[in-house]
């Protein structure tokens, strides 16, 4: 039996919760064409698909990409992105929100901003775009894609030093987590999530 079914909208996730998740049963789905159909809004025919391939599924799903996850959460998934926002808010901020992909940015600081109210806390959130790297991770260098995210949030810190923690908007850039030279804690939503939907793996 199936432990988790993912919906990611890159291939390169498969090899991500593979490594998280060794021991699951996982079924991971990739539909790349349907982050570049959402990058100018998500329309009744895109979001009626997301729906179907949710509810088609038996047993928990996953939707690794924020762009989507709205629509997604709306048919029953979970969103990559909310158990790391409920942990950023119990940190109670101040929050930085970096983020590489402009359709990204609405849904993860609405996401964050619920998080902080169902914890009775007022959100004080940062966002930080980085947009001009997600170039890197579309041309396949993701070790520069996931340098540079870093360089950047460590530049952004020195000018914020009463940061609680960093979110890292999307499951994309996990990988720039461990490279952050601060000391402030950089949450990736992979492994969070992981831990909440998979706690015996």
């Amino acid at each position: 039996m199936t432990d988790l079914t993912l919906l990611h909208t890159a291939q390169i996730h498969c090899a991500t919760f593979d490594r998280l998740a060794p021991n699951a049963e996982l079924h991971q789905v990739v539909r790349e064409d349907w982050l570049a159909r959402a990058q100018n809004g998500i329309d009744d025919d895109l979001a009626a698909e997301i729906t179907a391939a949710v509810k088609a599924v038996e047993g928990p799903v996953l939707c690794t990409c924020t762009t989507i996850g709205a629509v997604a959460e709306a048919a029953g998934a979970t969103r990559i992105d909310w158990p790391m926002m409920q942990a950023a808010a119990r940190t109670g901020g101040p929050v930085l929100m970096v983020y590489c992909l402009d359709s990204t940015a609405a849904p993860s600081e609405a996401l964050l901003r619920r998080a902080f109210s169902k914890q009775n806390k007022e959100a004080v959130i940062r966002t930080f775009p980085l947009t001009g790297l997600w170039r890197h991770f579309s041309d396949g260098d993701v070790e520069t894609f996931n340098e540079q995210i870093a360089i950047g949030i460590d530049s952004s810190l020195v000018t914020a030093p009463d940061t609680a923690c960093v979110v890292l908007a999307q499951a994309s850039m996990a990988g720039a987590a461990a490279l952050v030279q601060g000391d402030v804690p950089v949450l990736a939503s992979p492994s969070i999530a992981i831990q909440a939907l998979l706690p015996a793996v």
